[in-house]
């Protein structure tokens, strides 16, 4: 009888033991899986890629203020979902921050009453190396074709997932760069893209365009079996839009000869601060974007549509902080006040005018520096259409200037034609500059109409030697 009494208690303790182990050993499990876990829903995920991210801002000036600080506040993006630096490249002229102009020295704003984007962010490629060509390189990841800055390049992975982000001055069939550097031209970009993609050295990637005509850069040219889906600010024959400018309502008196953001950009970048990036798709944003520009531009998107399935934290990251970060965030209002990108630097130039005194030397050299600038345009203007005019007569003329090609097709079927076009024009005539680049679709339908490059240097000639 005792020793049943002992059988029983010694099965009791042995069944005991057991289950004290086994809890004890679950929750130490379920505390691992859970560190590895919030480790992958970082910088790298569960399928075993890292994700990387392109930021670009292609303009200088302080009347491009804007473009900087899109860039600026998506790193924070980024950082705040938990990327590390190595894998955040980013191209900015970085002349805004300490610009003359700048109220507050060192400080960066995105919106009205906005908290500083400018801290941390790397200067992988500032000043003269903001390329084209580096950012070429960058996406390849082709070390030795890097001219200057950091060196950091996309060196990815066949598991991995990009992003990239441009927001500067576009026109059909080119993306802006700053000052006299050549311009990204569409064609290029997707052959980039392509080989990107024959090297097997991502899994996904998402690219977001804050540009005029930004559409024209995707339609007809980007493949649907890249794996990549792309969003664009703008239809191809359609202006993006900036926001958050001078005198608009609760935007800061210092802030009045500028504009803080653009408003595809701030559309995305706002949301992303508002929602759980594990809970929000593309496809969703997508929707929040278009729903907000759609009094200005019609956001586009191109490629693979099916990748905007994917969760937000896929490509910006998610991490313990982001939760607090977006919990925090106010409802975004809608905008009350855009303005064309290409009539935004007009903001900076008649501001300067009105803030210095009336008669001072500074007031006479801000009235030049404006007239300058408006009679660039003119002449644009003028020798542009009077090209179109001698190429194709007085009454057919004026309309080669806007014609656009059915959707899906390309700007342009000869791209070494546009290219030579653009140079030709610039060679007799002088830069097109940022507003000027508006005809870059009258150039694109020269080419389409079967105009040559001799004939157009023997017009550009013509015309603007008078």
């Amino acid at each position: 009888m005792a020793s049943c009494h002992s059988i029983i208690i010694l099965m009791v303790t042995i069944i005991f033991a057991f289950c004290f182990t086994s809890n004890v050993e679950g929750r130490l499990r379920g505390n691992t899986f859970n560190n590895i876990y919030q480790s992958l829903s970082t910088n790298s995920n569960v399928d075993g890629g890292t994700k990387w991210a392109v930021l670009i801002a292609g303009s200088n000036g302080y009347e491009n203020y804007r473009h900087q600080a899109d860039i600026c506040h998506a790193y924070q993006i980024m950082k705040k979902g938990g990327l590390k630096d190595e894998n955040i490249i980013v191209f900015m002229y970085d002349d805004i921050a300490f610009s003359k102009y700048n109220p507050h020295p060192g400080v960066i704003i995105n919106k009205p009453i906005g908290r500083n984007v400018y801290p941390h962010v790397p200067k992988d490629y500032t000043g003269e190396n903001l390329t084209a060509t580096n950012v070429f390189a960058v996406i390849l990841g082709d070390k030795n074709a890097i001219k200057g800055g950091s060196g950091k390049i996309l060196n990815s992975g066949p598991n991995d997932h990009i992003f990239i982000y441009y927001a500067d001055h576009g026109a059909p069939g080119i993306l802006g760069m700053p000052g006299d550097e050549p311009p990204i031209y569409a064609k290029d970009f997707i052959g980039v893209l392509k080989k990107k993609h024959a090297s097997k050295t991502y899994k996904t990637m998402v690219i977001y365009v804050e540009a005029c005509e930004s559409g024209s850069i995707f339609s007809g040219l980007l493949p649907k079996n890249l794996n990549i889906y792309v969003t664009t600010a703008s239809k191809p024959d359609e202006s993006s839009y900036a926001t958050y400018c001078g005198r608009e309502p609760g935007v800061p008196t210092e802030y009045n000869n500028t504009c803080l953001g653009d408003l595809y950009s701030i559309s995305w970048l706002e949301d992303s601060d508002r929602k759980d990036p594990n809970k929000e798709t593309l496809k969703q944003q997508y929707a929040v974007v278009k729903k907000r520009t759609s009094r200005m531009s019609h956001v586009q998107q191109y490629g693979d549509v099916h990748l905007s399935t994917d969760y937000l934290a896929l490509y910006l990251g998610s991490s313990e902080q982001t939760k607090t970060y977006f919990a925090n965030q106010t409802e975004p209002n809608p905008p009350l006040f855009a303005v064309e990108q290409r009539e935004a630097d007009l903001i900076f130039f008649k501001e300067m005018v009105r803030r210095a005194p009336e008669g001072s030397k500074k007031r006479i050299e801000a009235q030049k520096r404006l007239d300058e600038v408006i009679s660039q345009r003119k002449h644009v203007d003028q020798s542009v259409q009077e090209i179109a005019k001698i190429l194709f007569g007085d009454i057919h003329g004026p309309s080669y200037l806007t014609i656009n090609r059915p959707a899906g097709k390309p700007l342009v079927d000869d791209w070494d034609c546009f290219k030579a076009m653009v140079r030709t024009y610039e060679r007799h005539c002088g830069p097109l500059q940022t507003y000027g680049k508006k005809y870059t679709r009258a150039f694109a339908n020269f080419c389409n109409a079967g105009i040559h490059e001799d004939r157009m240097m023997q017009v550009s000639n013509q015309v603007c030697a008078k």
